[in-house]
């Protein structure tokens, strides 16, 4: 005996990305505006920091559009092909950003260095005022966004890109201060890799997330040791088989699990205790419990994943 909920019930379920898209957007407009501020006046000042900041500013937007990009995926209904519809564009998105944001910052350390050997000249009351807007606009975004980070591995990577530019931004206005202050260049290559660095943890987790969905593996709020406890205390209930607990997208994981009986006449009793343990204790509503008895588990084979 098996029961579960249906892929459409289940892809039925709005995203956590979704219910924050007006937010993305506004947020897209303000960093692509923003960016190619940055860009001019990186270009007008020579400062590698301004334009440091400007290609994180590129990568907000980047990950902002893919974000975007994923939620109307995820909206689309399923096919026979693709019986979960498209909701797992999400996590694609989330690596995308996180790849694209590591290889950004092995560039801005390569810059630096050659900054390093040939320091440019660095107008600092421009590159000043810039940065100040810049950080302005950065914090409306990291305002926007806050919410959903929460909730969405999406949105998270869009955050984490405004929030490494919010810093970057702070290291810019220091890097011109010092330069309008003390006329010393050398701070310009020092603050740009600083802005390449900074964001290399953060992401790398991002990175680890985002791969621990694709690999389906436990939600790492899931203690599965607990989990099997609680269903081995139904009534019942002598054995859990082939226990899985994988994410989806944000906020949707599944569960799927075999559970063996002593008697199959309680088989439904089981069944709806099992699904309220599920739900109640884990928030697992999506899983598919089949109920067995010990001769149909032999029958079944004893190869399981």
């Amino acid at each position: 005996m098996t029961a579960g909920i249906s892929a459409s019930d289940l892809m039925s379920t709005t995203t956590a990305a979704g219910r924050h898209k007006k937010r993305l957007y506004i947020a897209l407009t303000l960093t692509t505006t923003f960016m190619a501020v940055e860009v001019v006046g990186g270009l007008w000042t020579g400062s590698l920091a301004l334009l440091a900041d400007a290609a994180h500013m590129l990568t907000d937007a980047g990950g902002l559009a893919l974000a975007l990009i994923a939620i109307r995926f995820a909206e689309r209904p399923r096919t026979p092909q693709n019986t979960f519809g498209y909701v797992r564009m999400e996590v694609l998105s989330a690596l995308t950003n996180a790849v694209v944001l590591l290889l950004l910052t092995v560039y801005i350390l390569y810059e630096a260095y050659q900054r390093f050997l040939n320091p440019p000249e660095i107008i600092g009351g421009p590159m000043l005022a810039v940065a100040v807007v810049g950080l302005i606009v950065n914090l409306i975004s990291m305002k926007l966004l806050s919410a959903g980070s929460s909730e969405s591995l999406n949105v998270k990577g869009a955050y984490f890109e405004v929030l490494a530019d919010m810093l970057g931004s702070l290291g810019v206005i220091v890097a011109a201060a010092v330069v309008v202050l003390t006329g010393w260049q050398l701070v310009d290559p020092i603050i740009g890799a600083g802005i390449g660095l900074f964001i290399v943890p953060r992401t790398w987790i991002l990175l680890k997330q985002a791969i621990h969905i694709l690999m389906e593996g436990t939600p790492p709020e899931i203690d599965m040791a607990l989990l099997e406890k609680r269903l081995l205390d139904i009534p019942g209930v002598a054995a859990v088989r082939d226990l899985h607990v994988w994410t989806i997208t944000s906020g949707v994981d599944a569960m799927s699990g075999h559970l063996v009986v002593t008697d199959m006449a309680s088989a439904p009793v089981t069944l709806a205790a099992a699904q309220e343990a599920l739900k109640s204790g884990f928030g697992l509503a999506h899983a598919t419990i089949q109920i067995e008895n010990e001769d149909l588990r032999k029958a079944e084979g004893e190869q399981r994943f």
